[in-house]
């Protein structure tokens, strides 16, 4: 009838909104407690990176938040922190301190945080820090490193190839600055609190010159990511068709060339999680893998948010929930939350009768929306995981096969 009157129709819900959590508890499924909590500190960058999930894409919320987390939005994220755990009985969590870039909040403001949660929170707690590296000095890494902070770099490469995506605001390089911040890291004063590298791909550059631009600064782990893309906002160069898998064919020379590398070398996470699903363990990331997700986002006005990589997605991000006015609690039964933690029955018909399904677990969730059917999908970048994990798994065969020779 609407359409006979011109009143528009509304839009169908788009998976999962779709999904009863209350058949789910009836059949005895039970959400995971969150043990991951990302604290985003300070809501600006001094970075004005072309790829960015959270200023250039689709949710531009940030713009409304406040700059740094005011004192009470930290007393009622860290009092909902520890009401989880007792609720949950958690022996730990870990609180990832991000932004926005965080070292803008401040080393005073940061060592005040983590004083103040070690005092709230009865459990043990790890400190992990994003940080595009600009801001760090041997100030802030004495106390860092005294506070037991554990810190991940970005960086994309090598000078020219880091430089053609994260520019400061004024369109100047980022390399330098952030040169000379892991070489701050590799001194053994500062050693400890070297997490890592966290590099995008990005398949203009050549693959093995940027492993090698990244393991020049010694990481203890290279963190390779997919570009954040959907298929209602494909990656470039444009993937989907089956015949092309760029990413793959990246991740594939640098694969290789990494495996030749003698003992010692970086650890190289994406590879690491796939060899470990394909002899039958568990991920510990969100791009691989079925493990249930239990991370959740406090944003800088207490806000509560699922993985912010969901804000190439819009709205799809949000909760409704705030820390001063919800526990955590509330978020667990939500449908958005529950498919991601049901394993592979939250995937996609495709993803649930493919080969490797189990391994690529429907890749990175952000990666899965299509417009119309929501989430229910295989990655964008489908194919790519696909010929990715089927070399990997060709490999392994190849050495487990030698060996019994």
């Amino acid at each position: 009838m609407n359409d006979e009157i011109g009143w528009p129709q509304r839009p169908r819900p788009e998976w999962p909104a779709t999904l009863e959590v209350e058949n789910l508890l009836a059949a005895g499924w039970r959400p995971r407690p969150f043990r991951q909590f990302i604290l985003k500190v300070h809501s600006r960058c001094n970075l004005s990176c072309d790829y960015c999930y959270v200023y250039a894409h689709a949710d531009q919320s940030w713009r409304t938040r406040p700059r740094v987390m005011p004192d009470h939005v930290v007393d009622a994220a860290l009092r909902r922190i520890a009401e989880h755990a007792r609720t949950h009985d958690l022996g730990a969590v870990r609180l990832i301190l991000h932004g926005g870039e965080p070292l803008l909040a401040g080393r005073h403001w940061l060592t005040a945080l983590i004083e103040k949660t070690r005092s709230a929170l009865r459990v043990d707690v790890e400190f992990v820090m994003q940080t595009n590296g600009l801001l760090l000095d041997e100030r802030i890494l004495d106390t860092l490193v005294e506070a037991g902070v554990r810190i991940g770099v970005s960086l994309d490469g090598g000078e020219q190839d880091n430089d053609r995506h994260r520019k400061t605001a004024g369109g100047t390089g980022s390399y330098d600055d952030v040169a000379r911040a892991l070489a701050l890291l590799t001194r053994p004063a500062f050693r400890s609190s070297y997490a890592g590298i966290l590099c995008t791909v990005d398949v203009a550059n050549d693959p093995v010159a940027t492993y090698e631009a990244l393991a020049h600064f010694d990481p203890p782990m290279i963190d390779f990511l997919l570009p954040h893309g959907t298929w209602a906002d494909p990656p470039t160069p444009p993937v989907g068709d089956p015949s092309a898998t760029p990413f793959a064919d990246w991740l594939i020379a640098v694969y290789d060339h990494w495996r030749a590398q003698p003992a010692g070398a970086p650890r190289i996470r994406l590879f690491g999680e796939i060899v470990y699903l394909l002899m039958g363990g568990t991920s510990g990331v969100e791009a691989v893998g079925i493990t249930p997700t239990t991370s959740l986002v406090v944003e800088t006005d207490g806000t509560i948010e699922q993985s912010d990589f969901l804000k190439v997605v819009g709205t799809a991000v949000g909760t409704g929930k705030n820390v001063t006015d919800h526990p955590f609690d509330d978020v667990l039964f939500r449908p958005d939350v529950a498919v991601r933690q049901m394993g592979m029955d939250g995937l996609a018909a495709e993803c649930r009768s493919c080969r490797y399904g189990r391994v690529c677990g429907g890749g990175h969730y952000a990666h899965r929306y299509r417009k119309g059917s929501g989430f229910q999908n295989p990655s964008v970048y489908c194919a790519d995981l696909y010929r990715l994990i089927n070399h990997i798994h060709g490999r392994i065969q190849a050495d487990l096969g030698g060996a019994r020779h």
